[in-house]
């Protein structure tokens, strides 16, 4: 099936523009891409190129803080709740009405994701969430597992403006620093480029670092409730930001159907890194449960 160009498509919530990269046939089922820190839309292109050979229509957002247009100030405004409603905004402008929407989040986008599926699942046909477990599966893991030593960077970044001068880039188009962190946690050269190269400005890097300080602003509020959606959980050995004990509690804050895979030798970074397999992953999650 031939692929559409891809193109960028706008959607509005509270003042705030989204950037949103569309790729395959207007007609296809749609599925929504929500990346991680610290890249954008365009980290799921190789994903979704080949999720639009098979006649499924994607949309990527660059999500809050990414999008030049939408970079509110200060951590409240990077609660998890205002990406959930963000990522709602794109779907309730950019799809029809009646459609449900496969939804599929890697890191920090898996985050989004799996909240939106528990307070959301009306609207999704599926969740596909890589790396990352549920926020609550996430939050216990740090208190009772080593995961609280492996996530030593979400501490770091709590700090005020420490951040931003250790990792921002000094008169090129990226951060050396930034680049040898990331190509430490197995990320290419290239991709480790592209995606230090997207945050050069100064602005950009303390909305990246906000998603971060956002998760301990204000109160906690109510438990998700299970997810009940078809459900694929992705996560791979090579992952130094997310334990293997963090993926042991997933299973529990899922009521519906639930499948685990595991990429053997893979880094944290799926999408970039394992692209084919991780599509073929999602394409037979989405087809057993296309219904």
């Amino acid at each position: 099936m031939a692929v559409l160009n891809g193109s960028v498509r706008a959607a509005n919530r509270d003042g705030l523009t989204f950037d949103v990269h569309e790729l395959g046939p207007p007609g296809g089922d749609p599925v929504l891409l929500l990346h991680g820190f610290p890249q954008r839309g365009e980290s799921w292109h190789a994903v979704a190129t080949r999720l639009a050979e098979r006649g499924y229509r994607t949309l990527a957002p660059d999500q809050r803080g990414y999008s030049p247009r939408a970079r509110p100030t200060g951590r409240d405004a990077y609660r998890l709740g205002e990406m959930v409603d963000d990522a709602l905004a794109v779907v309730d402008q950019l799809v029809d009405p009646a459609a449900r929407v496969h939804i599929v989040g890697h890191d920090w986008g898996a985050a989004v994701a799996w909240r939106l599926a528990a307070r959301h699942g009306e609207r999704l046909r599926t969740l596909s969430a890589v790396s990352v477990p549920p926020p609550a599966a996430y939050l216990r893991s740090l208190l009772t597992t080593r995961q609280g030593l492996a996530s030593w960077y979400v501490y770091a970044f709590q700090l005020p403006w420490l951040p931003e001068r250790l990792l921002a880039a000094n008169g090129g188009p990226f951060s050396r620093r930034f680049v040898a962190a990331l190509r430490r946690t197995g990320q290419s050269k290239a991709a480790a480029q592209r995606d230090a190269a997207g945050l050069a400005d100064r602005a950009a890097l303390t909305a990246a670092i906000n998603w971060y300080r956002g998760m301990f602003s204000g109160p906690i509020g109510d438990p998700d409730p299970p997810v009940r959606v078809p459900t694929l959980f992705v996560w791979s050995d090579g992952d130094t930001a997310l334990t293997r004990q963090s993926t042991e509690l997933v299973r529990r804050y899922v009521a519906g159907p639930f499948r685990y895979a595991e990429l053997r030798g893979v880094s944290h970074w799926i999408p970039d890194e394992a692209p084919d397999r991780l599509a073929e992953l999602v394409l037979e999650h989405v087809t057993d449960h296309s219904s």
